[in-house]
């Protein structure tokens, strides 16, 4: 008898050095699944290389928590600020190196896709996309915003990864339309 498909857990993560978003969804059926949400909050009054330990080991005691499947983080978004895409890009060098020792690959989406895939358009402001991940997971409050970033990224991985779709067994996939105002899915 051959063993029952592991539903899959993805991870989402929104990283920042000052506040690192993350996030917990799982597809049960054809149904995505809120599992759990968090922003952690790194000391800032002390050295830089402090909240980078700070997220490293929260994001581990999340991962041994929850233990995801499959992890996915949103793209950089380049600004004009160099000094803020240096240290944004040190928050997300350590989100890489825990989800590597845990032996998760990481898919990349960037933010314009993100926002696509949850709230229907690629410039949707951040309380549209916290809207809609509170709609389509059932959240009975809005989650913060870097959570909310978080679990629309965990949401994308899900819907744009064919490996993680589910498949009707014994038949050809089958194509179904769900979402709510502009933001569709086509759940397989």
């Amino acid at each position: 008898m051959p063993a029952s498909p592991v539903a899959p857990v993805v991870l989402g993560l929104d990283p920042g050095s000052r506040h690192f978003g993350w996030g917990v969804v799982r597809r049960a059926g054809t149904r995505l699944v809120h599992v759990a949400h968090g922003v952690i909050h790194p000391a800032t009054d002390g050295a830089f290389a402090e909240r980078l330990v700070a997220i490293e080991v929260e994001l581990v005691r999340v991962l041994e928590l929850y233990a995801p499947t499959h992890a996915s983080v949103e793209g950089l978004f380049f600004g004009k600020d160099a000094g803020a895409a240096a240290k944004l890009g040190h928050a997300r060098g350590v989100a890489l190196l825990v989800c590597a020792r845990a032996g998760l690959a990481v898919a990349e989406y960037p933010p314009a896709r993100v926002k696509r895939t949850v709230a229907g358009s690629g410039r949707a402001e951040k309380t549209q996309v916290a809207n809609m991940v509170r709609v389509l997971l059932g959240l009975r409050d809005l989650p913060l915003p870097d959570a909310a970033d978080a679990l629309a990224v965990a949401v994308t991985h899900l819907q744009a990864s064919p490996a993680l779709r589910p498949e009707t067994a014994g038949s050809a996939p089958r194509s179904r339309q769900v979402g709510v105002g502009r933001a569709r899915f086509h759940i397989r």
